[in-house]
């Protein structure tokens, strides 16, 4: 018996080997990581609902689950975003803001807040849909006009090489639709926005200028208008498909309560 057991002995008496063995050799990776997706869960509920159509889900696929969304409905037993989910949340923040000051870091002047120390964003349809964007950049290297919207993303690998192969607009029409919204209704139109996505894997860098596309704001606007209308009238508009084994009514929070429904 070493020393140091030995001492162990005379202060604390005899210990349990067996439960000693234990917990030295417990991974304890799952019950830390319970408790904190326990506690992230309990934080979520708490946040405030979100009681308007956001710019980030107007280039989503189903209306009316934009209407479940818009009215707060409670999600299907099961179906919050779990702990995991809510880490991968928080870490596009994070990520949101390494990218921002690497962007200063190489000499963008970029801002995140306006003159009143808030975040760049827009109301329409008597605050029933917003907007708030990542930031505004007003000056920096040549090669750019300014100014221009910056909007970022954290993405997977997959992701990221969709970007690059086939580039915003056809490979993420929600993110394309979010930037065309920004530049309408923050008047950031007349220049290019600059969006980025960092590969969440190995940290590449995607960066694409974006050009105006009216069209596409004024067809997510005009959707946001529907929409609201449809809920102002208790009108249930029509699902995104014909059968719950659709991949968006998979993974859709409101697809037992969607799917009960008559029609």
């Amino acid at each position: 018996m070493s020393f140091g057991i030995a001492i162990f002995f005379l202060e604390f008496g005899t210990f349990d080997v067996e439960s000693m063995l234990d917990f030295n050799t417990h991974d304890l990776s799952e019950h830390v990581g319970t408790l904190v997706d326990s506690a992230m869960e309990r934080d979520a509920v708490l946040l405030p609902p979100r009681a308007y159509l956001g710019a980030s889900s107007l280039g989503e696929d189903c209306a009316r689950r934009l209407q479940f969304q818009y009215f707060n409905t409670p999600k299907d037993a099961g179906r919050h975003f779990p702990g995991r989910v809510l880490r991968v949340f928080a870490r596009g923040h994070r990520v949101e803001d390494w990218m921002a000051d690497w962007l200063r870091l190489a000499g963008f002047d970029l801002r995140a807040r306006n003159e009143y120390g808030e975040q760049y964003g827009f109301t329409a349809a008597e605050g029933r849909m917003r907007g708030h964007a990542d930031g505004v950049i007003v000056a920096g290297p040549s090669g750019f006009r300014y100014p221009m919207l910056w909007e970022n993303k954290a993405v997977g690998a997959k992701t990221f090489r969709e970007l690059r192969k086939k580039r915003l607009a056809a490979s993420r029409p929600v993110y394309a639709t979010q930037v065309a919204l920004y530049q309408a209704y923050l008047g950031l139109h007349e220049h290019p926005a600059l969006f980025t996505a960092i590969c969440a894997d190995d940290m590449a860098i995607y960066a694409e200028r974006v050009n105006f596309d009216r069209g596409l704001a004024q067809r997510a606007s005009d959707r946001a208008v529907h929409i609201l209308r449809a809920c102002d009238t208790a009108e249930l508009l029509p699902r995104i498909s014909t059968t719950p084994t659709h991949q968006t009514c998979r993974y859709c929070p409101w697809q037992d309560r969607c799917w009960s429904l008559p029609h």
